[in-house]
């Protein structure tokens, strides 16, 4: 989400007059401000790329936020290798097809109140009935019961062999009675994380103070100061001026500007695509899908914006997807490329995308390039993500640009296929509803054992890409910064943790 250039920051100032909201939560106010601590107090600071879109709801991405705050906890947790762990349940088991029970461990939220069976109920119920619904229950739902005071049962409408694994996504985590209340869901103060969200303001900043009432090891550090800062360059000059202890994503314009030991490069699940509109528009007509498509030069995105840091495209899941490249299907049924002379007629395209990712306005002038080299018309539109989701999500584009990872609902790329690309998929970008499609995902929902899963999401891949309805144009890996002597950051493939209890000033 952009406009064609990419925007200067606002100053704070304007920024925090305009957009201020305050929320104060339970035994909340912790000391210090987001703009930054000063160091040598004991607290964090930390800037990340995404101001709230949701004023802090589970529901949409700002879960994530939440999550890689260390705020939120859900009944389990994933694994390095996308394995369902222990978190607010200590164990769980199947109880027929459709069931599970889950036991739940002795714990508190940060306003005192017991973590309950009640409470997990309440929680899960609210998420299921939330709209629009969490994109993680998009191919499910659930109905939970309190069975005892420490035993919940969960029954699904179809057999879920990846339950557990669903249930460590942000978006359901479990919160307190005292954070639903006039129609909305306040995680500030109602969590169980190592740190409580104590106060939000707006998409400036937040801070965290330390929950002393954690059931796990205690934060290290006495609270974290947020920074919501949109600008990446911004970001890295703060890093290297040591106003901040960590600094997500820094551009790959930036990274050589660090110093070696303040870059931490990973690899992720994330693919960088381009989104069809396939409903309205001139990519309605499969062949101007397929004339886009060819227009794509991956190799020359890599080299040009990346700099070398990205993989090229293979398909919707890349290298952080290690079990796929050796499983891989050809694709087949894809329409024929239009001709330059219809390309031409097709009318103007509206390229969008947005400014938190550094890179992204520069792939959105190389892409136009390209595509303007094959005949099309193209004028970019380029804001701040949270001006732009509603819009993508209900197809006001005809062409988005949108990096996503395929493993963070559910550490399988199974709900991301639900969710992107089905008919009743909730962020379905591109508006695909294609019969083919949808029979292909629902079969890697419902395969049992891991071999048989991962083939039919192959499978349900060839299927996706046979529409063009996307066009995968790298695959990402990401630099977060990390100031000298901080140590215990989590260097998250699947980006769901960034901040921990472990995270600490050396």
């Amino acid at each position: 989400m952009s406009s064609i250039r990419r925007r200067a920051a606002l100053p704070l100032a304007a920024t925090a007059a305009t957009l201020a909201l305050t929320v104060t939560a339970c035994g909340g106010g912790g000391s210090g401000s987001a703009a930054g601590s000063g160091g040598g107090d004991g607290r964090l600071r930390v800037s990340l790329a995404f101001p709230p879109a949701q004023a802090m709801s589970p529901y949409g991405d700002d879960a994530v936020t939440l999550s890689r705050l260390a705020v939120v906890e859900g009944l389990t947790a994933l694994g390095k290798n996308g394995e369902a762990l222990p978190a607010l349940a200590t164990e769980w088991k199947p109880d027929g097809d459709k069931a599970w029970t889950f036991t739940l461990r002795k714990a508190v939220f940060q306003d005192g109140k017991p973590v309950d069976a009640e409470a997990v109920v309440r929680s899960l119920t609210a998420a299921e009935k939330a709209s629009p619904k969490p994109r993680v229950l998009s191919d499910t739902d659930l109905d939970a019961k309190a069975e005892s005071a420490q035993l919940v049962r969960i029954t699904t409408k179809t057999a879920d062999p990846l339950f557990p694994q669903r249930l460590a996504n942000p978006s359901l985590a479990i919160l307190s009675a005292g954070a639903y209340s006039g129609g909305k869901v306040n995680p500030a103060g109602h969590a169980t994380g190592p740190y409580t969200l104590s106060k939000l303001n707006g998409a400036v900043s937040a801070t965290l103070t330390r929950n002393d009432t954690y059931w796990g090891t205690k934060a290290k550090a006495i609270g974290v100061d947020v920074a919501f800062v949109a600008d990446g360059k911004a970001r890295a000059n703060a890093l290297r001026a040591g106003q901040t202890d960590i600094a997500e994503y820094v551009p790959v314009s930036q990274a050589s500007l660090l110093e070696e030991s303040q870059v931490r490069e990973v690899p992720t699940a994330r693919t960088n695509s381009l989104y069809l509109n396939t409903k309205k528009g001139p990519f309605a007509d499969a062949a101007l899908r397929a004339a886009a498509r060819t227009a794509i030069d991956s190799k020359a995105l890599v080299e040009g914006v990346y700099e070398g840091r990205a993989d090229t495209a293979q398909g919707l899941f890349g290298p952080g997807v290690a079990w796929a490249a050796k499983q891989r299907v050809p694709v087949e049924g894809r329409a024929t490329p239009a001709p330059k002379d219809k390309v031409a007629a097709a009318g103007e395209i509206v390229l969008a995308t947005y400014t938190n990712r550094p890179e992204l306005p520069e792939v959105a002038t190389a892409v136009q390039q390209q595509l303007e080299k094959a005949g099309f018309q193209v004028r970019q539109v380029v804001r701040d993500y949270a001006q732009m989701e509603a819009d993508a999500l209900a197809g006001t584009f005809d062409a988005f640009i949108l990096p996503r990872n395929t493993l963070l609902d559910t550490g399988d790329p199974s709900s991301y296929l639900a969710s992107d690309f089905t008919c009743a998929g909730s962020f379905n970008i591109s508006q695909l509803c294609d019969k083919q499609v949808d029979e292909a995902v629902a079969k890697t929902v419902s395969a049992v054992d891991t071999p048989a899963r991962q083939a039919a999401e192959m499978k349900a891949e060839a299927a996706v890409l046979g529409t063009d309805a996307v066009v995968p144009l790298v695959h990402e890996r990401f630099v977060q910064g990390v100031g000298k002597g901080v140590e215990g950051v989590s260097l998250d493939p699947m980006e769901r943790t960034l901040v921990t209890a472990d995270t600490r000033i050396g």
